[in-house]
């Protein structure tokens, strides 16, 4: 019922989902739990800060179904891991161009095993299995062209999109969201990536003052999830057909333009160990990141960036 966005009294709460009063108040604190901020207004009730943007199945249906790509889209409403899910359904033979999307991940990840905090109906997790002919060998840089493609699907909105080598998506010089990329295959082909998306959409103030660098696109005119998760589908499905056939040459010019640190002094660490100082002056035709440092012109397929003081 707090889905509405509305204030309603205990004692309907109560009567609408058969409990007590003394019910609703620990049913409050499992809705908190899911990382929503409810508000007691007092005489009157409970409401949510505003109406749960849940995905619409039908909606997502109709949008997809007029693009040439076989999207096979399943919504849960609640996984570990999209990535994880996905990446033992392609082991078992899921088709090509399955989706998985989550209304809550509870163990979602990042890069390196790192933690990726979502919200309940305030952000975007998603999971999108593409199979290719080539072993992961010749996949380089697909992290990047999958960036250039989730950029371009919430620039449509809009919104300026930059991106921070290797997987960040970021707006005004802070975190949006991020991709990870998991590979399986035979190293000649054929291939398999499941590509794991996660787009902050709106989250409870509480939450993002737990992400330090976060932002979310309330302050843009947030499209909506629905229409979100369709347009980054679209955009990114044909920058993988391309991809399938060129590699990442074709992004390489945008995906520098969009650079937010390009030209800038950075830090590149591997396994928290600084192993490079330098200018960040692009990507190279296989993603690898270039570096100018006192080495002189560096190339690094992985790690860590930070900037450097100024």
């Amino acid at each position: 019922m707090l889905a509405d966005g509305r204030v309603h009294s205990a004692g309907q709460l109560a009567v609408a989902l058969g409990s007590t009063r003394a019910g609703i108040t620990n049913r409050v604190h499992e809705v908190e739990a899911l990382g929503l901020e409810v508000f007691k207004v007092r005489g009157r009730g409970y409401r949510l800060s505003g109406a749960i943007d849940l995905l619409r199945p039908e909606e997502l249906g109709k949008r997809l179904s007029l693009l040439p790509w076989p999207f096979a889209v399943e919504i849960l409403d609640e996984c570990e891991s999209t990535n994880s899910l996905l990446v033992s359904r392609a082991l078992a033979g899921a088709p090509h161009a399955t989706v998985i999307a989550c209304e809550r991940q509870t163990g979602g990840r990042g890069r390196r095993g790192n933690e990726w905090l979502s919200c309940l109906g305030g952000s975007l997790a998603f999971s999108l299995l593409w199979r290719f002919e080539q072993g992961a060998g010749a996949l380089s840089g697909l992290s990047l062209a999958v960036a250039v493609g989730a950029a371009r699907a919430i620039d449509s909105f809009g919104v300026g999109i930059a991106v921070k080598w290797p997987n960040d998506l970021l707006l005004h010089g802070r975190k949006l969201g991020g991709i990870l990329i998991e590979m399986n295959g035979e190293s000649v082909g054929p291939s398999a990536a499941v590509i794991g998306v996660g787009v902050n959409v709106n989250l409870p103030g509480a939450l993002l003052r737990r992400l330090p660098g976060a932002i979310d696109l309330a302050g843009c005119g947030s499209p909506g999830r629905t229409p979100l998760l369709a347009a980054l589908l679209e955009h990114i499905a044909a920058v993988l057909h391309q991809f399938s056939q060129a590699g990442f040459v074709p992004f390489r010019h945008e995906w520098q333009a969009r650079h937010a640190w390009q030209g800038r002094r950075v830090t590149l660490r591997i396994a928290e160990r600084q192993v490079a100082e330098g200018a960040a002056i692009g990507v190279g035709e296989d993603g690898a990141l270039l570096l100018r440092s006192d080495q002189g012109l560096q190339r690094f397929h992985s790690g860590e960036l930070s900037l450097r003081p100024a």
